[in-house]
């Protein structure tokens, strides 16, 4: 969800480009024992990380916030510091855990963590969701925590036992003595909790591992599969009571109301009350709360409003491409310089790209439940950023952040949408509860926001044009590349301005460029404005920068007249072994150049680092009789170091690949017309399908190193692989996502 320069942030304390805060940054702090007894560790880090320094936010001391119970009836429950939207988090730090534990798999539980600052990302210094960067970031910080819980519990046995601890050995949650002796962890659990928590410890070497590495199921598997699963759309407080609500958005983001009819909405059964409340970006909304969902959305049917949108932008999509195809014409601030070779070349690449804005479109639509008292605001939301989400709701309430409590639902996807700047949503569904609560109303209320809402107000992945221009030798060596980028900032105006914009760049807009290729580069860029809201969308400024880059390279190669794949290895410098790997492992187990694909099929490659990880796909394409693309199988090579459950992996690399594809389809953009969003469903916004799902095989290259992130690393190189196998077949090169092959 977030750049790639978080990964290697600089962190005092950080190993460089691990984002894992060492142990001499950290101390952990022993909890009280919960109501059922048992042993309580937290985790506390002594600063806050560059994100929290860079907004200015003052040093945070943390609170003894558990991580890991282990209660008497020998269940080990992990406190997950993350939102849980389908990546597998809720499995993987309770499997990183556990494998230092020694813990029993069958008594593991997992929880999300409310806000809280002990929950904070040890690397950024605020509890968020995004970038990749949970097992990135907490692998080390959550096996120190089950490393030194089982060094409490075998403490305590060897008390008991009058034995030394170095005499006994756990497995499978319990503590064995050398004279057969034994004692279940949940036995040992209120003695261990006396007991010091050790300054140090010593972790599993690799070979040691018992569950990481090994293909894991989920642990929310089954209420997922079954229903039973609570999502923030299904909450219900206890008792049941629970209003709802459903905001009339202004139509061109920023306006204003001019009048409504209150009444109208008020006369349908089941309306409570109808409300003017701010909402994002300086606009007004109408509020209307009733007793269910669809009596609310009828009462905002019934209002008849009408919109004053004067003083605010217009954008039409036409018009802003023909602007930035312009302006990619002229030198922007520059990102990357190089020197390049003088004189005229033998052959020339001449291109530009062009990219849509694209909706987030969680399966599950925003929603945000609040009960809003005199001096506490509780939340029950699916939020990616607790806290920044947590701080944005005690200032619209009047309130300070620890009167907030924020519990952490379990959400259906986000891919960046419940991680922004502006907490726009969790603001609104606050503004909602004041206004109640100042017409003499109480209890909490669940706003809801309808497919259609979302789709049509929510924050977009930002349009861009890329223009290219490459000069390539006799040899077909690139001797001189220039490239324009024009497209609006995601920080520009957020808390992460100052340092995510230098010399007028923004980072997200050139990540992905250049790099593993030695390719001499001249890179610069144009920040746009425009009245839409952009935000990061599953793997952020790589959405379309891996798109150009492996798309160009392709092209490069048919230029030199060499094999694709022997071009890029020789453009990749022998320093990035993992792209190296990760390709070499993709075209091995695809049968590229050895296998015979059947007629009208082709091959296409492309490989692309994000997020520190590397994913190269093989696939197998072919045009349908009626003009139609057809993307038949994708093999990818990952090099995400040591993985952690292979099964995450395989399925974080599918979901990506299926989504990235659905960049590639017909409909799939989000265009504007006088300001106002065309689509509206998935009628109208093309989102890929279980019938365009392409066999997809996932390997991993084998590695010991601490592990890097895979909710994002597997969308990039999707789109451009297919498209250069779709050149094969056409003879055309792809410039535009979705891929539009009639102006090709």
């Amino acid at each position: 969800m977030r750049p790639q320069w978080f990964n290697n942030a600089g962190l005092p304390g950080a190993a460089q480009g691990s984002g894992f805060a060492t142990t001499s940054r950290r101390g952990f702090l022993k909890a009280g024992a919960a109501a059922t007894g048992g042993l309580v560790l937290g985790f506390m880090l002594p600063s806050g990380g560059r994100l929290a320094r860079a907004a200015e936010a003052k040093p945070v001391v943390y609170a003894p916030n558990a991580f890991l119970r282990v209660a008497p009836d020998n269940t080990v429950t992990v406190i997950v510091n993350r939102l849980e939207f389908g990546q597998g988090v809720h499995t993987s730090l309770p499997m990183v855990i556990a494998d230092e534990l020694d813990a029993d798999w069958a008594q593991v539980r997992a929880e999300l963590a409310p806000a809280a600052d002990v929950y904070k990302d040890p690397a950024f210094g605020m509890q968020i969701t995004g970038g990749s960067g949970t097992i990135a970031h907490s692998f080390t910080q959550y096996r120190e925590v089950g490393a030194r819980a089982r060094a409490m519990l075998v403490a305590a046995a060897a008390e008991q036992w009058k034995v030394q601890p170095a005499q006994c050995r756990t497995a499978k949650g319990v503590v064995y003595g050398p004279a057969g002796q034994k004692a279940t962890y949940g036995a040992l659990a209120d003695a261990a909790m006396k007991q010091p928590v050790p300054d140090t410890v010593t972790l599993k070497q690799a070979k040691q591992f018992r569950y990481i590495g090994k293909p894991v199921k989920r642990l929310d598997a089954r209420a997922k599969s079954s229903g039973r699963q609570q999502f923030g759309l299904d909450f219900k407080p206890e008792g049941g009571k629970l209003a709802v609500a459903v905001v009339a958005h202004p139509p061109v983001f920023g306006a204003k109301v001019a009048k409504f009819d209150a009444a109208k909405a008020r006369a349908i059964r089941g309306v409570l009350e109808v409300v003017e409340i701010p909402v994002d970006r300086g606009g007004r909304g109408v509020a209307v709360i009733a007793e269910g969902y669809w009596p609310a959305k009828q009462g905002r049917d019934a209002l008849g409003i009408e919109w004053d949108t004067g003083a605010v932008g217009k954008l039409d999509s036409a018009a802003q491409l023909a602007e930035f195809t312009e302006l990619s014409k002229t030198q922007g601030a520059v990102a990357r310089k190089a020197d390049t070779a003088a004189g005229s070349a033998a052959k020339t690449i001449s291109a530009v790209y062009e990219f849509p804005y694209l909706a987030h479109a969680p399966m599950e639509p925003i929603n945000c439940t609040v009960d809003l008292k005199e001096d506490s605001c509780t939340l029950w939301v699916g939020s990616q950023f607790q806290t920044g989400d947590q701080a944005a709701a005690a200032k619209t309430a009047g309130l300070k952040p620890e009167q907030v409590t924020l519990h952490t639902m379990m959400a259906g996807g986000g891919f960046g949408r419940r991680a922004v700047p502006t907490s726009d949503f969790v603001v609104e569904a606050v503004n909602i509860a004041k206004a109640y609560k100042a017409a003499g109303r109480s209890g909490p209320v669940k706003m809801i926001w309808s497919r259609e809402d979302d789709i049509r107000g929510g924050y977009y992945r930002p349009s861009h044009v890329h223009r290219a221009d490459l000069k390539l030798d006799a040899q077909g060596r690139i001797v001189a590349w220039d490239h324009v980028i024009v497209g609006q900032s995601i920080a520009a105006g957020t808390p992460f301005e100052n340092f995510m914009i230098k010399n007028g760049v923004d980072s997200t807009m050139v990540e992905g460029m250049g790099e593993p290729y030695d390719v001499p580069m001249n890179l610069s860029a144009h920040i746009a404005k425009a009245n839409v809201p952009v935000l990061w969308w599953r793997s952020v400024g790589s959405t379309h920068t891996a798109f150009v880059m492996e798309t160009l390279i392709d092209e490069a190669a048919h230029a030199a007249g060499v094999d694709p794949v022997a071009y890029r290895k020789k453009l990749i410098d022998k320093k990035h072994v993992r792209h190296h790997a990760a390709l070499d492992l993709a075209v091995a187990k695809s049968g590229y150049g050895r296998k015979t694909l059947p007629k009208g099929h082709a091959w296409g490659v492309a490989v692309h680092e994000s997020f520190n990880t590397v994913v190269a796909y093989v696939v197998e394409a072919s045009m349908g009789k009626d003009g139609t693309p057809k993307l038949h199988k994708a093999v990818a090579g990952v090099h995400c170091n040591l993985a952690v459950n292979p099964l995450s992996i395989a399925a974080q690399v599918e979901g990506a690949a299926l989504m990235a594809l659905g960049t590639t389809l017909p409909g799939a953009r989000i265009t504007l017309k006088d300001g106002v969003v065309e689509q509206q469903n998935f009628g109208d916004y093309t989102v890929a399908r279980m019938n365009d799902m392409p066999q997809v095989e996932v390997h991993i290259v084998p590695s010991e190193d601490p592990p890097t992130g895979l909710g994002e690393p597997g969308l990039p190189p999707l789109a451009p692989a297919f498209a250069n196998a779709l050149f094969k077949l056409t003879g055309k090169r792809l410039r535009k996502l979705p891929f539009d092959l009639a102006s090709s």
